[in-house]
């Protein structure tokens, strides 16, 4: 049966590297991660580019609660966004999955600089892209990196790895137990009712071009397969 969709954005959280520590990276983890994109290209012959976040190493916002100014500490998150994607790189390639990173801030010796076109080249010759470095910009999150990306390479849906939550909730449900998970939820409520899905930014920018996104545990056991299967997963926002 053809994937429900053929080319795929999978954002990372920086939080999903770091396992049970909370912080750093976990090898492991990072192992498990990288089997279930090679599983899944395997089993759907997608096309699949990854989007990494650095919260695992830094925070600008952190940063900048701390008197640091905020451009400054958003350019050191990039960077360590860039460790996430290299690392990812590395589990990828070892495991026999060819891939490229592609950096927004230009670092030669590490990482392509980020390119369009030759992204998509990357893709259709069966190779996983991992975007690195944010925008490029700061005051700009990971989030808008992937709604920003997965419009321009033509990806028809973002799914939204989260480490230890299974989807959208009413409220916070390590919080409040009568938190409800949803099954589906549209743009305009996600930004109307404050649901912690992507930044106001991100989602909006999804809900310009049409473009759905799937919330789901990263690290349950065969989701991202089950989610191109067309199974109703973790929440559906479109």
């Amino acid at each position: 049966m053809a994937p429900r969709w053929q080319r795929v954005l999978l954002k990372l959280s920086g939080e999903a590297f770091a396992g049970e520590a909370g912080h750093g990276i976990d090898g492991e983890v990072v192992a498990r991660i990288a089997r279930s994109i090679i599983e899944v290209k395997a089993a759907h012959g997608v096309d699949m580019a990854v989007v990494v976040g650095g919260g695992n190493i830094w925070r600008g916002m952190a940063g900048a609660g701390a008197g640091m100014d905020r451009a400054q500490a958003d350019y050191m998150g990039m960077l360590a966004t860039v460790i996430n994607a290299l690392a990812l790189q590395e589990t990828l390639e070892r495991l026999g999955q060819p891939t490229r990173v592609q950096s927004a801030i230009h670092m030669s010796q590490v990482a392509e600089p980020y390119i369009r076109r030759r992204a998509i080249r990357h893709l259709e010759k069966g190779r996983v892209v991992i975007f690195a470095g944010g925008t490029g910009n700061p005051f700009f999150t990971t989030d808008t990196t992937a709604a920003l990306r997965a419009v321009e390479i033509d990806a028809e849906a973002i799914l939204m790895g989260k480490n230890g939550t299974d989807g959208v909730y009413t409220d916070d449900p390590r919080t409040n137990p009568d938190a409800v998970l949803l099954d589906e939820v549209t743009y305009i409520e996600v930004l109307n009712r404050g649901l912690k899905v992507m930044d106001s930014t991100a989602i909006t920018l999804c809900m310009d071009n049409a473009l759905p996104i799937v919330v789901f545990d990263l690290l349950g056991e065969g989701l991202i397969g089950r989610i191109l299967d067309g199974e109703a997963v973790g929440t559906y926002v479109s």
